[in-house]
This record gives C-alpha cells, structure tokens and sequence, in this order.
C-alpha cells in the first residue's frame, strides 16, 4: 500500500478490519517490522487522536515517530507552482515535502479545507502535491474531503459490536452545530459504509446533501424518526452544506438526539468521531448512556493505524 487516502486505496476493506482486530489483541506482535524505520506526522491543523492514535500505532510497530506541527513549528508553505514567493509564504510545498521524505519512510499529514472554494477543496491539491513530491508512502490524517482513518475505526467498531446473525442497519444522521463543520467525515463514513456488508442509511434536513461520489449506494431520508426506525448503529455528525458550499445550515435543532429518538431503533448504539459539543449536537444522555460507543471507536483509531501502517511497512 503506497497511499491510504480514502477506501478506493483499499483492496478488501473486511481483511483489513480483521487485520486492525488481531493487532488489537497482539498490538506487539509486529514489533520488528517497524525498527530503524521513521514515521512522520505533519499536522497543519489541531488533533487529539489523530495524533495520539497514530504516533501510538507507529510505536506499537516499533517505528521512531516525528510529529511537527506545520501551523506553529514549520515555515509558511507555498502550495502554487510557478509562484513568485515574494510574499508571506517562505518554503514551497515541492521542497518541504521532498526533504520530509528523505527524513522519514512513511508520512501522514493532516489538513482541512478552507470551506470557501469547493473546487479547491474537492481537488485535494495539497495532498496529492504531498504524495508527489515526497516520494514515500502517505497516509491521510484527514484532509480537505475525507478522513479515512476516522472511519476504518468505524467500522471495525461496527463489526465488533453488530448483532448476531443478522446484517446490521447504520445511520448516519445530521445534527445541529454553532459553526460550519467540513464534510471531510460524514464523506468518508458514507462511503466506507457502502463498501461494507450492511444496510446503510443517511438522515438530514433537505439542502444538506453530501457529495454524491461518496454516497452511491446509500439510502437517503429527511425524516430522522423514519430513518432511526430499527436501527443498530446511530453515527451522529454535523456537516455543512455541499451546496451552496460551506454555508452553516440554521435551524435544525430539533435533530438533536436523545433517549426518545431512539426508542424505535434495535436499541442502537450511538457513535461520534469526537470532538462533540455535549447538548448541542448530541445529548449527554446518550453520550454517557451505556449504549454509546465514542470510547471504543477512539481506542480502536489505534489499531486502524496500526493495521495501514503495517501493510506499509510489509511493502518497503
């Protein structure tokens, strides 16, 4: 595996959760793999597991592990080619890039959108010049439209916990927030979803569709209470609008989740990546309730790394 930028870098998602499950009951068995090779962490926006998880997965594999955190540590980068850097921008992205790669065996880097420029953002300029230029194997730590480390957690929490004998029923439903919020997961969730063996459902207020590359093959409801309706899985997620892009949907606040909402569901289990507005987007009833997953699926970003990381490391 060169790059791991979205589940399309994934040749068999279910091997890969069983993968990430047996490293989490022997998170040691690897150790050798990973020894006098460097992992490199380039962050140019905040993370709590993200960063924990990963550098803990490298560490597990044996690896020496470098974070910099781009946005306070490293020079302005330069992400245009051709540019006449006589501005505020100090270091080219090619050049950056290229010696971080000398540096280290394998990257991740970790940036979000600017929510203005759809185009831009939808491009994934800056992480495909990343790849480019730095010549060794890249994992995303989320970029402008995907998270996919996010959502191999995901899943891998959704196999550990689903029902016996039956296929699982996944929700993914909108809820309210004070600030627009990137797409990036609820894009990534969707289409790891698809991929997987499950029936999978979308829920959220009309004007808030995804982009439809990552959500062919889901259903799609604006009625939460119908969409809730015999669930075992709840994944609760603001998102801003694809179109008009970027723009904070107002209202909403009676998509707010609680104990009544999910009375109708197979008494779901209630997951969210984190970080979470407690009683803004999701209450503190479910998510202290004793059917609420957010624990598991943090604990598990370990061994979603860890499981990537080795298929790399098993290929230098």
């Amino acid at each position: 595996m060169q790059k791991f930028t979205s589940v399309a870098d994934v040749s068999n998602v279910e091997e890969l959760v069983t993968l990430a499950r047996d490293l989490k009951s022997r998170p040691q068995a690897h150790h050798h793999l990973g020894q006098h090779k460097t992992l490199g962490l380039i962050f140019l926006n905040p993370s709590l597991r993200t960063r924990l998880s990963t550098q803990k997965a490298g560490l597990n594999l044996g690896m020496n592990v470098i974070v910099m955190n781009m946005d306070k540590e490293g020079w302005a980068l330069e992400f245009q080619d051709g540019a006449v850097m006589n501005g505020t921008t100090v270091e080219h992205i090619k050049d950056a890039a290229a010696v971080m790669g000398q540096y280290c065996d394998i990257l991740g880097i970790r940036a979000f959108p600017t929510l203005k420029d759809r185009e831009e953002d939808y491009g994934e300029h800056l992480l495909k010049k990343f790849i480019r230029h730095c010549k060794v194997p890249v994992v995303s730590l989320e970029s402008a439209t995907l998270h996919p480390l996010q959502s191999l957690a995901d899943l891998i929490t959704i196999r550990e916990w689903q029902p016996d004998g039956r296929r699982p029923k996944v929700v993914l439903t909108w809820a309210p927030h004070i600030k627009a919020l990137p797409q990036a997961v609820p894009n990534s969730f969707a289409e790891w979803m698809c991929r997987a063996d499950l029936d999978f459902t979308i829920a959220h207020p009309k004007g808030l569709e995804l982009a439809p590359q990552f959500t062919d093959g889901a259903r799609i409801l604006h009625d939460q209470h119908e969409a809730l309706e015999d669930a075992d899985f709840v994944y609760v997620k603001n998102w801003s609008a694809y179109e008009p892009y970027g723009q904070l949907y107002s209202g909403g606040e009676d998509w707010l989740l609680d104990n009544a909402k999910i009375a109708h569901t197979h008494q779901a289990k209630i997951m969210h990546c984190l970080p979470v507005r407690r009683n803004v987007e999701l209450s503190d009833e479910l998510l202290d309730g004793p059917q609420s997953l957010i624990l598991e699926q943090a604990n598990n970003r370990t061994f979603a790394a860890q499981a990537v990381l080795l298929q790399m490391l098993a290929e230098l």
